[in-house]
């Protein structure tokens, strides 16, 4: 039976002009280069919309020339440099591909032997990688799919900052009053920020009296809090160990702080809710919703970081895009293990696999598989990446075929074969 690989650069023949540009962030630099060696020598062009065009008439003028039939324009991986060329060049009659930057240092060593870089060489090294079939193709996301991933990495940077924020609250309250957080456990609580916010020392509280500071903390919290710890906390604000010595400084920045932790908060709302928007114009995404274990947000991030599960042919193709392809490293009598090579997107890989956490709880959809694994040998890191492998697997199935989740698939498959 055929194995299914990663499509990479098959098209590439005599009739393929091969467009490479070292991305920089005010200065690219472009090559273009045919399969039979004839090219041009690297030009600088900028970022604005006349240089892209410029851009793109040196590239349709050298096509003509050479009576070229398809244009595969690559670049490195860089970040957010490349992305508005990146979208003009989405729009033309071009395969946009994508080199690993570790493969481009290599092939540099073996250009003249020497690991020079200037920017007019390194184009002509994305082209020798483009040449020997190295590149994969870049996914654009559009539409819904290209807001879901903005919106992901806009909540990823406000739960960092929030994050920061309440290290940062709680180190400065612990000077003043370090027994709060005794009494209540988590400063992010709307209970925690309220105090924090208008009461955040210890003579405000005792200031306030018992009666009235449970009132307001039933109030609060819609009458979570309980009496017991109401009471632990005012007495520990009592007889607190805090200091008194630039005390005014202290609360002045920790109210600044919870303030900025509650908006943080409602701003990661809004981000959530216009995840759950988008992923309704989403045609496949109450299919991967049907997998017990997968949230909104957690999907959001999922479409947001592949684009589209349709563009791709093979499920080769996605687990190379998460960096959950095997390798192993073996030489004559020596058989190496298998890991996965970790040279895709991370934030992807780190998504399915607290998405494989939930399934493997008790109850979990694929709980008996990952006990399976553990009970012959495998250690538990291992078998929960093999069960993220088997999600990104199913998931692209599900996509492809149009189909809602069935547990115990297999399962009821055998039983229909036996009937």
């Amino acid at each position: 039976m055929g194995q299914s690989k990663t499509k990479k650069l098959r098209t590439v023949n005599a009739k393929t002009m091969i467009v490479a540009i070292d991305i920089g962030k005010s200065i690219h630099y472009g090559y273009f280069r045919s399969t039979d060696g004839q090219d041009i020598k690297p030009f600088s062009f900028c970022n604005s919309q006349e240089s892209y065009e410029g851009f793109w008439m040196k590239v349709l003028q050298f096509k003509c020339e050479n009576d070229f039939q398809e244009i595969v324009v690559g670049f490195e991986s860089t970040g957010p440099y490349a992305e508005p060329l990146t979208h003009f060049l989405a729009k033309k009659p071009v395969k946009l591909v994508q080199v690993n930057p570790m493969h481009s240092k290599r092939v540099k060593e073996l250009t003249g032997n020497s690991p020079n870089k200037t920017d007019s060489k390194d184009p002509r090294v994305v082209a020798d990688i483009i040449s020997l079939g190295h590149a994969l193709t870049v996914v654009v996301p559009q539409g819904p799919a290209a807001e879901l991933r903005r919106l992901t990495q806009a909540r990823q940077r406000a739960i960092k900052n929030r994050t920061a924020m309440v290290n940062q609250l709680h180190h400065l309250h612990f000077i003043i009053f370090p027994e709060f957080t005794q009494a209540i456990k988590r400063v992010t609580s709307k209970s925690a920020l309220y105090l924090l916010k208008h009461h955040p020392s210890p003579e405000d509280i005792i200031g306030l009296g018992f009666e009235q500071l449970y009132a307001i903390l039933r109030k609060v919290s819609v009458g979570s809090v309980r009496q017991n710890q109401v009471k632990a906390l005012f007495e520990a604000a009592g007889a607190t160990t805090g200091i008194d010595n630039g005390r005014e400084s202290l609360l002045m920045e920790i109210k600044y702080l919870a303030c900025c932790i509650e908006q943080e908060s409602e701003f990661i709302d809004h981000l959530e809710k216009k995840m759950s928007h988008y992923l309704k114009e989403i045609p496949y995404s109450q299919t991967i919703l049907s997998i017990k274990g997968i949230g909104e947000v957690t999907l959001a991030g999922l479409i947001g970081e592949v684009g589209d599960f349709r563009q791709f042919n093979t499920i080769a193709e996605i687990m190379k895009l998460a960096g959950l392809d095997l390798y192993e490293i073996s030489s004559g009598k020596h058989r190496g293990q298998r890991h996965i090579s970790k040279r895709g997107r991370s934030y992807l890989r780190r998504l399915l696999f607290f998405v494989a956490l939930n399934t493997i709880r008790t109850n979990g959809i694929m709980h008996e598989k990952y006990r399976k694994m553990i009970d012959n040998g495998k250690p538990k890191v291992k078998a929960v990446v093999a069960i993220s492998r088997k999600l990104l697997r199913i998931i692209f199935a599900m996509v492809r075929n149009q189909t809602t989740y069935m547990e115990n698939y297999e399962q009821q498959y055998d039983n229909n074969l036996a009937a």
